[in-house]
C-alpha cells in the first residue's frame, strides 16, 4: 500500500488561510489597508476611554466654581484654562466626552435597532403594511434631523435622557429606509421560503433569518449615526434645549462663549469646538473605512 505524503505547499497554504482568518490578522490587515480608518478608530477609542475614566483623569470637579480663577489662560495647573465661572475646561471636556458618547451611542444604537427591525419587517410583510410604513417614513424624513429633534425636545423637555429620545426618533426612518432596501433582496432568497414552509413564525424569520443578512449596511449606518447624534446633541445644547447646566457637555460649553469671550478668552470656545471636530472626524474616517472593508465591491480598491 502506497502512502502519499502531504504536499508541503498545500499544508502551508492551508495554515496561511487559517492564520489569515484570525481576528488579530484581520485587525492588522485593516490597519495596513486603511490607515485613516485606523486613525479614526484610535481617536474614537481615546474619547471613549476619556469618558469612561473621567473620574480618574479629570484633575478638578467639572461643576465646581472657583471665582478666584475665572478666565485663566491655559497653564500647568489648568491645562486648557478656565471658563467664566472659574471651572476647569479640561475637566469639563473629559466629562463632556462621557455625555457625548452616552448620547451618541445610545441614540445611534436605539434608533438603529428600531429602524433595523421595522425596515426588515416592512420588506418581509410588504403589501399595505409596507405602503403605510413607507409613507410614515417619508413624513418623518421630510424634516431635517435637528428640526425634528427640536420638536421632540419641546414636547418631552430637556435633559440627557430626553435628548437621547429626541435624537433617536429622527434616526429611525433613516435606518429603516436603507435596511428595507437590503431586506427586499433577502426576502426573495430560498431559505426564507423554506423557513415559511417549515412553519416558523414571522418574528423568528425576521429576527433569525433576515436581520443577520442586513447587518453589513446596518453597521455602516450605525457608525454614521453616532457622529450625527453627537452633532445634534451639541447643537441642541448650544441652543439651550439639550443638556442643562451644570452637566458638562461640549455644546453647552460653546453656548455664549464664542461671541462673548472670543477676544478676551478664546480658549473657552476653541477646545470644546476642537473636541467636537476631532470626535466626529474620527467617527467619519472609521465609518468610511468600515464601509470599504465590509462592502466586497470596495474591498480591493
Amino acid at each position: 500500500m502506497t502512502v502519499v505524503a502531504p504536499n508541503p505547499a498545500k499544508v502551508l497554504s492551508e495554515e496561511t488561510l487559517v492564520r489569515e482568518r484570525t481576528p488579530l490578522h484581520l485587525a492588522l490587515d485593516f490597519c495596513r489597508r486603511k490607515p485613516l480608518g485606523t486613525l479614526g478608530l484610535v481617536i474614537v477609542l481615546v474619547i471613549m476611554a476619556a469618558g469612561i475614566c473621567a473620574d480618574w483623569i479629570a484633575p478638578f470637579d467639572p461643576e465646581e466654581n472657583d471665582f478666584n480663577a475665572m478666565m485663566q489662560a491655559p497653564s500647568l495647573v489648568h491645562l486648557f484654562g478656565t471658563d467664566q465661572f472659574g471651572r476647569d475646561i479640561f475637566s469639563r471636556l473629559v466629562f463632556g466626552a462621557r455625555t457625548a458618547m452616552l448620547v451618541g451611542f445610545g441614540s445611534a444604537v436605539g434608533g438603529g435597532l428600531i429602524g433595523l427591525v421595522l425596515g426588515v419587517a416592512s420588506a418581509y410583510f410588504g403589501g399595505w403594511f409596507d405602503l403605510v410604513f413607507q409613507r410614515v417614513l417619508d413624513v418623518l424624513m421630510a424634516f431635517p434631523l435637528i428640526i425634528l429633534a427640536l420638536a421632540v425636545v419641546s414636547v418631552f423637555g430637556t435633559g440627557v435622557f430626553n435628548v437621547m429620545i429626541a435624537i433617536t426618533i429622527p434616526l429611525i426612518p433613516r435606518c429603516g429606509r436603507v435596511v428595507r432596501a437590503s431586506a427586499l433582496a433577502v426576502r426573495e432568497v430560498p431559505y426564507v421560503d423554506a423557513a415559511r414552509a417549515l412553519g416558523f413564525g414571522h418574528a423568528r424569520i425576521i429576527l433569525r433569518h433576515m436581520v443577520p443578512n442586513v447587518v453589513a449596511p446596518f453597521l455602516i449606518l450605525l457608525s454614521a449615526f453616532v457622529g450625527q447624534a453627537i452633532l445634534a446633541e451639541a447643537g441642541l445644547s448650544y441652543l439651550g434645549l439639550g443638556v442643562q447646566e451644570p452637566v458638562a457637555a461640549w455644546g453647552l460649553m460653546l453656548q455664549g462663549s464664542a461671541e462673548d469671550y472670543a477676544t478676551t478668552a478664546p480658549w473657552i470656545a476653541i477646545f470644546p469646538g476642537l473636541a467636537i471636530v476631532f470626535t466626529v472626524l474620527g467617527i467619519s474616517l472609521f465609518g468610511d473605512a468600515l464601509r470599504d472593508a465590509i462592502d466586497p465591491k470596495l474591498r480591493d480598491r
